[in-house]
């Protein structure tokens, strides 16, 4: 007696799917027989405990380059196992097993939870979850239908979201950026109206009577509820000024001009922090200095860190390994005329930093930064990468501490652990979202955003008191 055996079904290099048990009525999905584990996109993934089982919440946005579509998840936990990414990064990630319907059919796949915002695609079916059940045609694209915009947008017709009115500006130079495009789709999905506005194109009238903002053409930005400056630091001068005047006409800023111009001044934070009685690595502050060797003894010789003053992204950031190789670089720094730091420099740290995100005062998200190989420092912008790490309770209050000292509602801050404890390195005013969104899954856009409700929700409340 022959066992029957359920025809496979044959599918292209990239299909649509759905997951009815999660409400996800569709999902284009990308098929590759090279990986082993299917993974889903995931962000705000909170495990919690349900009958005492292990269970997970999590939020999808399951149409690329889409934010406002949002589907609320939850699913029992079965796993959690470390993955590594086709780029050769390992990550822990949590499992859970669920219904897929792809075509006519219906099976239980397994699939690890993680941030897919950088990848093609919203979904990876891997081979473990196609095993007996599908053919792939590597030529072949959506056999099993398309969905068009229109489909979509019957699928997943926009939830209510609570309208609060809000007028926001985007104060920035570049509206293609994540971080940029992170924030206007966060604030949209809240319910306010967001625009961008090119700091070049800001242009302001000095009046007694009626000061104003002009936008290119002509638009005045007086009506504005709050603003969100993102400063490039070749803006910082004007960007503060254009902040200064948004402040005395009333208007939120989220950081405000004082706060990034005394963060931008990198001696002038390094002051404040220890001002509050925060440690940092051993620092020498000069002008081109005629006694080099007394500058380098003063941060404990070499190796030592070189850094110009007007340095940012690891730009302008020297290892000097020597002392004559320190005295090299700091004499051609000489020539420059140029402002410049000396740092002791921290062995034991072996390349790697923190990154603790902070807004409205909470750290609500933090990351391990690892150097590239070669490099000795952290960065992300020279082909360093992140990691999820979880913070001591120290390095929470310091981070805090740090965001406070400088006035910021929004900060980065940059910790080393060394052998005499943690250090703060900087404390940057417009931190990149990108890298620690994508590490941690965590929607800090949001967060920035709610942090500017609460901010005007509590000035309306004194104005309607008074």
């Amino acid at each position: 007696m022959k066992q029957s055996i359920e025809p496979k079904i044959v599918i292209g290099s990239d299909e649509w799917c759905a997951f009815p048990s999660l409400n996800i009525p569709a999902i284009k999905a990308r098929v590759d027989s090279g990986a082993k584990t299917s993974s889903l996109h995931a962000i705000n993934i909170q495990p919690f405990s349900r009958n005492g089982e292990a269970w997970v919440s999590f939020e999808v946005h399951p149409i690329q380059d889409n934010r406002k579509v949002t589907v609320h998840c939850e699913a029992k936990v079965i796993d959690q196992r470390i993955i590594k990414s086709s780029s050769g990064d390992r990550e822990k990630r949590l499992v859970i097993r669920v219904p897929l319907a792809m075509g006519e059919q219906l099976w239980d796949v397994e699939v690890t939870l993680t941030n897919r915002d950088s990848m093609g695609y919203r979904m990876l079916l891997g081979r473990e979850a196609m095993h007996g059940r599908t053919l792939v045609d590597p030529a072949g694209h959506c056999l099993l239908g398309e969905r068009l915009s229109d489909q979509l947008a019957t699928l997943y017709r926009a939830p209510e979201i609570r309208t609060t009115g809000l007028k926001i500006g985007l104060l920035a130079s570049n509206p293609n950026l994540y971080s940029n495009r992170r924030i206007i789709e966060a604030a949209e999905s809240r319910g306010h109206e967001i625009q961008f506005f090119n700091i070049k194109n800001c242009y302001m009238k000095l009046d007694a009577t009626r000061p104003e903002i002009h936008y290119r053409g002509g638009l005045v930005l007086n009506e504005l509820d709050a603003v969100i400056p993102r400063i490039r630091p070749s803006m910082t001068f004007y960007a503060c000024t254009l902040l200064r005047q948004f402040e005395s006409l009333g208007i939120y800023c989220l950081n405000s001009s004082t706060a990034i111009a005394q963060s931008r001044d990198k001696l002038r934070a390094l002051q404040l922090l220890l001002d509050n009685g925060l440690d940092i690595p051993t620092t020498g502050f000069a002008n081109s200095p005629l006694d080099t060797g007394d500058l380098i003894n003063m941060v404990g010789g070499a190796p030592l860190i070189i850094k110009l003053l007007e340095g940012t992204q690891g730009k302008g950031v020297v290892l000097a390994e020597t002392r004559k190789a320190a005295e090299s670089v700091i004499n051609a720094f000489k020539s420059l005329n140029a402002n410049i730091l000396v740092q002791e420099f921290i062995k034991e740290s072996s390349g790697k930093d923190l990154r603790c995100f902070v807004v409205d005062g909470k750290v609500v998200a933090s990351i391990q930064r690892v150097a590239a190989p070669g490099e000795f420092r952290a960065n992300i912008h020279q082909g360093g990468r992140a990691e999820l790490i979880k913070i001591t309770p120290e390095e929470r209050r310091i981070a805090i501490k740090a965001a406070k000292a400088m006035d910021l509602k929004v900060a980065g801050v940059d910790l080393i652990r060394s052998n005499k404890g943690p250090l703060l390195l900087e404390v940057n005013s417009s931190p990149g979202l990108e890298g620690i969104e994508t590490a941690t899954n965590e929607d800090i856009a949001s967060k920035m955003i709610i942090a500017i409700e609460k901010q005007l929700a509590g000035k309306k409340k004194a104005e309607t008191s008074s």
